[in-house]
């Protein structure tokens, strides 16, 4: 399913973590350069919370937060510039959810459902990961996930899974 978008600006959720060089302070400066991404405005940000890493597991806990963005940018577009700031901070892409100065990823974009080279809308495991769900519950507490359900709900789901709210500092 092709990822066309017929209107713009459209609203989308990206998730940010970071567990390595200051994670802190990776996902704080992510916020500020979404904000800073052409035809893009930041529209809230979560809180920052620890989690255990998912995957690899010999690895420092990580930074989460999600952002709100409202973008004029396509799907893709907007994928490229998160690489790009990826890139721009550092992230190597040598172990499969292995260690990162910056993971930025799209979650949603509107109610856009779609599966493209690189590109799956919503994307696929945010709906098993509460280091997605619960930052975005916070700054969308009705948010339906297309095909999903509802963010809260979503995130019963996902019990035994430990995160932990941080501050900003």
């Amino acid at each position: 399913m092709k990822c066309i978008v017929h209107k713009a600006p459209c609203r989308a959720y990206i998730a940010l973590g970071s567990n390595l060089h200051a994670p802190k302070a990776q996902v704080l400066q992510a916020f500020q350069d979404l904000g800073l991404l052409p035809q893009t405005r930041l529209v809230a940000r979560s809180s920052l919370y620890l989690s255990a890493p998912v995957g690899y597991m010999d690895q420092p806990a990580f930074i989460n937060a999600v952002a709100e963005i409202e973008t004029s940018l396509a799907p893709h577009a907007l994928l490229d510039a998160l690489l790009e700031l990826e890139h721009t901070r550092g992230r190597v892409r040598e172990v499969l959810n292995g260690p990162r100065t910056l993971d930025l990823d799209v979650l949603l974009y509107d109610e856009l459902q779609c599966h493209e080279h690189g590109l799956t809308l919503p994307h696929p495991r945010m709906c098993e990961r509460a280091f997605v769900l619960k930052p975005l519950q916070e700054i969308a507490p009705s948010c339906t996930i297309p095909g999903q359900g509802q963010v809260g709900l979503l995130l019963e789901n996902c019990v035994n899974q430990i995160i932990e709210r941080v501050t900003d500092n």
